[in-house]
């Protein structure tokens, strides 16, 4: 029996399912939808730009595309930790208004890829914490864990908000 048969003898569901990449940063468990990530590499030093917030580690160059890259550990505040063979810059594709852009994040290890029901995205509760929550799409349960989901596009946004009323207390 091939591949192709097997997947019809699943339960027909009207339920819709997305694929999500789960990584570990400080040992908890998030998620980016796999539609959004480009490729994943090993960690290597960028090139630092002057001036840029902390959060930024500065640009790699993938195949001549310049990329900014974003240490999550330092823009959610949840500590810094060395970089370690599994330290892993995930690239993604992040839609701005009408254009669409690339990033990478700086995460510690890649866990998984997971296949969940839309109906199993559970709303994130509104609380005050270390990561925003306009920045959570919501949470899933996998295996007896619980991972965050990540709303890419916010990832950029909220900081840049949150660096200029910096700006203008200062």
């Amino acid at each position: 029996m091939n591949e192709a048969v097997m997947e019809y003898d699943e339960p027909l569901t009207t339920d819709y399912h997305t694929q999500y990449l789960t990584f570990t940063l400080a040992n908890e468990l998030y998620a980016v939808d796999i539609l959004r990530v480009k490729e994943i590499r090993g960690w290597k030093q960028p090139t630092l730009i002057p001036n840029a917030p902390d959060y930024i580690k500065g640009l790699i160059n993938i195949r001549g595309m310049i990329i900014p890259v974003m240490d999550l550990r330092v823009h959610f505040n949840i500590g810094s930790k060395e970089y370690t063979p599994t330290t892993v810059v995930i690239v993604l594709s992040v839609k701005q208004g009408t254009t669409s852009r690339t990033m990478g994040i700086v995460v510690d290890t890649v866990a998984d890829v997971v296949k969940v029901a839309e109906s199993a995205l559970a709303s994130a509760l509104p609380v005050k914490g270390t990561i925003s929550a306009e920045t959570i799409s919501g949470m899933i349960n996998i295996k007896k864990q619980t991972a965050t989901v990540l709303a890419v596009e916010k990832l950029f946004e909220l900081r840049k908000s949150n660096d200029r009323k910096l700006k203008s207390n200062e």
